[in-house]
């Protein structure tokens, strides 16, 4: 504790300081007290005796006497500071000296006399500014309502108006989605309606009552609880209407609306054409997708070893997305997306759904206000009683069809496609056996059994897609989600009747010339598969194109080849006479379709042409042998050697006979290469050529199984049911302008059209692309041409990765057998019993008595 000013006040002070340390201890810190009455006396006498110690001996004497105690204090702590106050000292005196220095060289005159410039700039400038945005304001002066209303957000108000609605001089109401306060989306103009009694029957959902299907479905898709009325149409008084409403004036002349906001102080009227949910048309943010996507692609639901071309491909992705999302980490501006920009996804759905509304909305307008009707005539009662007699005759048929016939037809059915079922169950058991997971199937070396697994996929999958498109008849005609189905299922449906028709066709001509087929065959295979290579071979066993060769190695390798060539012209000489036998086999399998006989001949051609895959393979290896020891020869002569354990070039010492023994193998084997090297170069062009021929077959077979000819039709006959994007135009605001006596007070308008974008072609044939791509890696790649080079073995490309294209129309995992028989028996349970025959009524009729009831005009 600190000494007093007064010696005679310590012992006080003590008492005081003490009890104040007690106080804040235990009482304050704990907020049991704030206030310190326990001290207050003691603070009372400390000040009595400070208050007489200043009486006797003033203020003076007791500073004097407190320094001379505490003179020992100071110079202990104070002593080394002195340096501190006179930097001190001396910083204010430069700050000074600089001051003087600016004041007599003129600084403080020029820069006074700057600042007196920069604020006449900005006088010049602010101020002619101020003028014209008040001048700006007056000029388009707003109605009393308006002013009473402030402009909410930027004042630009959004209204999409579907160009092919009613146009109609009469006043009405206008009808449709609210999506914020000056965003809006009409759907329909309902005429001679009270905008009060339209707006409480759209909330309570009187026009949804006599629809087949609820309307939650509407709202959920559409993003809000129900519709609203937006405005008015042709009113006879602007003003009286409600000032969150639009005013639209319209008229069988104009193009466009004109519309009138209190709150608005720009429109932006954007024109769309309404899809037609009838004719399947939508729009779409994103192009439809003709594949069932990346589960599709899967070998008919069995898990094959991944190939080398789908780990490049899929390490390819990976990259390419880490660098897209390190491309969005570093971007410098990033725009965030508003209110609206998000609302657009909601406003393509309310677009899609707009016609059915529309249509909805106008067939229950009745509901809301009297409707005037006419009493039937003479002869439309007549007429009436004719029809009423017919209904009663063809809704007993119906009836009687229904009840006795159609259920044991359709058990009947579910049973047979169900026993059909099972038999291709155990067929694509057959076809995708594995003895190990690394062994290949029977459809992954046969093309017959992989076209057949392909059509077994199909079969298996068409009830189960039939079943999905059927769901779409009990829910709203504006629901898009099956339109893809809709298109793969149809367009799968016209491939197999397309391949049948063609296969009839070529299966007919093929019977009927069977043995001049067969004649043609066995000429084709004895010319090219037997001839052609004696031919080759014994010009290679001479002199080729003046090359000199090894003559011994020449015509021992010539004789092997010749001899096994021999024999296999033997082998099918034997089999000749069951060529016909053959071809007739296989122009009868045309009836299952054209693609049948072009696998089978893709098979016969592997098949016929096995001694040339054989010889390819034999002359590689000698070769790619023979390369591989001069390479280890000429490594040895740079003293050199491969680790292998390494895998890498190191140093070695020979001795002077292994140098010797390999300069002896080096010089024969350099000379013995060229002679290798032509029978290695025959070979491998013949098999280059019956890989080019397959892969035509296999192009053929790709065509007919997936090529997209019933969307290619619908892109020419409609292509608005294969939407590939939406995109905003901007059209001429002078062609809608309205040149009415009013248009002084028409806000500023800009005319934007909403368009749809069909589907591209080649967005439609772009899995062929991803083939070719394929194909172009696999055989012009630099590893294929380095492969044939050095003999190495050059693999004909998988085909997994050659019909990916065709499994892309087909689910990864397929239906089991009870999947199916539950979702065909769940189907049959869920129809209605009594389907009643669709009977269109009379055009101004009704029963008896509604016509009875009716008024007169």
């Amino acid at each position: 504790m600190s000494a007093s000013l007064a010696p005679e006040c310590n012992e006080v002070k003590e008492r005081y300081d003490t009890c104040f340390l007690k106080w804040y201890s235990e009482k304050y810190l704990r907020g049991q007290e704030k206030d310190n009455k326990e001290c207050a006396g003691l603070f009372k006498d400390y000040q009595k005796c400070l208050h007489s110690a200043l009486k006797e001996r003033g203020i003076d004497k007791l500073l004097d006497d407190a320094r001379e105690d505490n003179r020992d204090n100071d110079l202990k702590h104070m002593g080394n500071k002195t340096g501190y106050i006179t930097a001190r000292w001396d910083l204010v005196t430069r700050l000074y000296e600089l001051a003087i220095f600016a004041w007599e060289n003129g600084v403080v005159a020029r820069a006074a006399k700057a600042f007196a410039g920069l604020t006449l700039l900005f006088l010049a400038i602010f101020t002619p500014t101020v003028l014209i945005s008040r001048k700006e304001t007056h000029l388009h002066p707003r109605t009393p309502v308006a002013l009473l209303v402030m402009v909410e957000h930027d004042g630009l108000m959004r209204v999409f108006w579907p160009t092919d609605i009613r146009r109609s001089d009469r006043p009405g109401v206008v009808v449709g989605w609210r999506n914020s306060t000056l965003d809006v989306f009409v759907v329909a103009v309902l005429d001679d309606v009270d905008a009060r009694n339209a707006e409480f029957h759209l909330r309570s959902g009187t026009f949804f009552r006599s629809e087949p299907h609820p309307p939650n479905r509407i709202y959920e898709i559409c993003g809000h609880s129900s519709m609203h009325v937006l405005g008015l149409s042709n009113p006879p008084d602007p003003s009286a209407a409600d000032p969150s409403w639009f005013c639209a004036t319209t008229s069988p002349n104009q193009r466009a609306p004109k519309i009138t906001c209190a709150k608005a102080a720009s429109v932006q009227l954007i024109l769309y054409d309404r899809p037609r949910p009838q004719g399947m048309q939508y729009i779409s943010l994103y192009p439809i997708s003709l594949a069932l996507g990346h589960g599709g692609s899967s070998m008919g639901g069995t898990k094959a070893p991944e190939t080398e071309e789908e780990h490049h491909e899929r390490q390819l992705k990976e990259e390419r997305r880490k660098l897209v999302e390190k491309l969005k980490q570093h971007t410098i501006f990033k725009r965030v997306p508003s209110a609206r920009d998000k609302a657009l996804r909601k406003i393509v759905n309310q677009v899609n759904w707009s016609w059915e509304l529309e249509q909805t909305l106008q067939k229950n307008v009745g509901r809301i206000g009297t409707r005037p009707r006419r009493s039937l005539s003479v002869s439309e009662r007549v007429v009436e009683s004719a029809t009423t007699m017919r209904n009663y005759v063809i809704l007993q048929l119906w009836t009687w069809f229904t009840v006795y016939l159609f259920p044991v037809l359709r058990k009947a059915f579910i049973l047979l496609l169900m026993g059909h079922r099972m038999m291709a169950e155990m067929l694509l058991v057959f076809l995708e056996f594995r003895l190990k997971p690394s062994y290949a199937a029977l459809k992954d070396i046969s093309a017959t059994a992989q076209q057949i697994e392909i059509r077994l996929q199909q079969f298996c999958y068409w009830p189960m897609q039939y079943l999905t498109l059927r769901q779409r008849k009990g829910n709203w005609a504006s629901v898009t989600t099956s339109h893809p189905d809709y298109i793969r299922f149809y367009n799968s449906l016209w491939l197999v009747a397309n391949d049948v028709i063609i296969g009839i066709a070529l299966g007919s001509y093929i019977i009927e010339n069977v043995d001049w087929v067969a004649d043609q065959i066995s000429d084709l295979l004895r010319t090219y598969t037997v001839e052609a290579l004696q031919s080759s071979i014994s010009w290679l066993m001479g002199w080729p194109a003046g090359l000199k060769l090894n003559g011994k190695l020449a015509d021992f390798l010539g004789d092997l080849f010749l001899w096994v060539i021999d024999y296999w012209s033997s082998c099918i000489e034997t089999l000749t006479p069951a060529l016909p036998q053959m071809v007739w086999f296989i122009g009868f399998s045309s009836f299952a379709g054209a693609s049948m006989p072009i696998a089978m001949f893709s098979d016969m051609l592997s098949a016929l042409t096995i001694h040339i895959y054989s010889f390819y393979l034999a002359s590689g290896r000698i070769y790619h042998w023979q390369l591989t020891i001069l390479q280890s020869l000429f490594h040895l002569f740079r003293g050199k050697k491969h680790n292998v354990l390494r895998n890498r070039i190191d140093s070695c010492d020979y001795d002077l006979d292994q140098l010797l023994v390999g300069t002896i193998l080096f010089t024969l084997l350099f000379f013995l290469l060229p002679t290798v090297a032509v029978f290695y170069l025959n070979f491998a062009i013949a098999r280059m050529v019956i890989i080019s021929l397959k892969a035509g077959f296999d192009t053929l077979l790709s065509c007919l199984n997936h090529f997209p000819l019933f969307a290619l039709m619908l892109r020419i006959k409609d292509p608005r049911r294969l939407p590939g994007g939406i995109r905003f135009e901007l059209r001429d605001a002078h062609i809608h302008r309205h040149s009415s006596p009013n248009s002084s007070n028409q806000p500023p308008t800009s005319v934007i059209y909403l368009k749809s974008i069909p589907l591209t072609f080649r967005a439609m044939f772009n899995q062929y692309f991803q083939m070719a791509n394929r194909i172009r890696k696999h055989y012009l790649s630099p590893r294929v041409f380095f492969c044939l080079l050095t003999g190495m073995f050059v693999p004909p490309i998988n085909r997994k990765n050659l019909y990916s294209l065709q499994y892309s129309m087909l689910p990864a995992r397929r239906a089991t057998i009870w999947e199916m028989w539950r979702a065909l028996n769940e189907e049959s349970r869920a129809t209605k019993r009594f389907p009643m025959p669709y009977i269109p009524p009379l055009p101004n009729g009704g029963r008896r008595g509604n016509a009875s009831a009716g008024r007169s005009r």
